[in-house]
């Protein structure tokens, strides 16, 4: 196990913050290309700054998925207490995916391959068996076929999020059409088939192998 790095001053973990934030919002717009000349120049920063807090891009790109994960366990928190489990779960779909269509940057990181195995694994742990049970709770109210798994919404993520990619400059809003079409097919599929292993969520998002 690693050790816990010390908790940042104020002022540094304030710099930290500003940078984060200030990525962010550039990247939403140009893409993960963004230079950390821009970053530090729209900031109000030194190079050094930026340096110091994120000696590697891939630093800064694991900062953002970190954040990302948080925001979407929150995310699956709320919907589990949804008094519908279908509304809550297709809720919890939209809503992410709606983060995405914001953000050209977070869209391509998400579907780049490159995240770090250790944050991949963080996110498995922790979002998995939040996505297992809201997808449970609506096998048992009759809303999904039986068999329904997390694999097959992680599925559904992958494929409506290229459908954004693929048309964020023409049709940005065609995300939201495959998304009632993927989750109709997911609802009335017969999915009495061998259930894919939890594994491939994983390999959805990062390359494995």
């Amino acid at each position: 196990m690693t050790e816990a790095l010390p908790p940042l001053r104020r002022d540094a973990e304030r710099n930290r913050q500003l940078l984060l934030r200030t990525a962010y919002d550039l990247m939403a717009s140009q893409g993960l290309d963004v230079s950390y000349e821009d970053i530090a120049r729209a900031a109000g920063t030194g190079m050094g700054t930026i340096y110091r807090r994120f000696p590697q891009r891939q630093d800064l790109l694991d900062a953002l998925f970190s954040e990302h994960i948080d925001t979407v366990i929150d995310l699956a928190e709320q919907a589990s207490r949804h008094d519908d489990a279908w509304a809550g779960l297709t809720w919890f779909l939209e809503r992410q995916l709606e983060i995405e269509a914001q953000s050209r940057g977070l869209g391509e990181l998400l579907r780049s391959r490159n995240q770090a195995t250790a944050l991949v694994q963080r996110a498995h742990e922790r979002m998995t068996p939040l996505v297992a049970g809201l997808v449970e709770r609506a096998v048992r109210a009759g809303q999904l076929p039986d068999g329904a798994t997390p694999a097959d919404f992680a599925a559904v993520h992958v494929m409506v999020g290229s459908v954004m990619d693929a048309s964020r400059a023409h049709t940005p809003g065609l995300w939201r059409r495959a998304l009632r079409i993927a989750l109709a097919g997911v609802r009335h599929a017969d999915l009495s088939g061998d259930r894919p292993d939890e594994a491939v969520i994983d390999r959805f998002y990062n390359d494995q192998t």
